[in-house]
């Protein structure tokens, strides 16, 4: 696994990342869409395994999911299933705080 460090501390993370509030990272270039819920930072693929749209796009709600903008598929952060297993899981991304920042740990290929 490749680490990558994405904040500085974890109040940069919640400034820059609001709460319910998504973004993009690039690392090995792979499109990793960063949320940010009540439970914390979680990574996931960007790509929706449904048809592809970018998640970075969609939003979370208090089920601590993920939720596509094009067919709201709703993906678990935590385990990647789909809801309703309509679709493939999304790939989750580990998230890690240490003491010199937040974390973003991407499997090598």
């Amino acid at each position: 696994m490749k680490w990558y460090k994405i904040f500085n501390n974890l109040s940069e993370a919640k400034t820059k990342v609001p709460l319910g509030k998504t973004q993009l990272l690039i690392a090995r270039d792979q499109r990793i869409c960063l949320a940010h819920t009540h439970q914390g930072f979680f990574a996931i693929d960007d790509a929706c395994p449904h048809m592809g749209e970018s998640l970075t796009k969609g939003t979370t709600n208090y089920l601590n999911e993920i939720v596509c903008p094009w067919h709201n598929h709703r993906f678990s952060l935590t385990t990647g299933t789909e809801c309703k297993d309509r679709t493939a899981p999304g790939r989750l991304h580990k998230i890690e705080l240490r003491e010199d920042g937040l974390y973003l740990g991407v499997q090598e290929h």
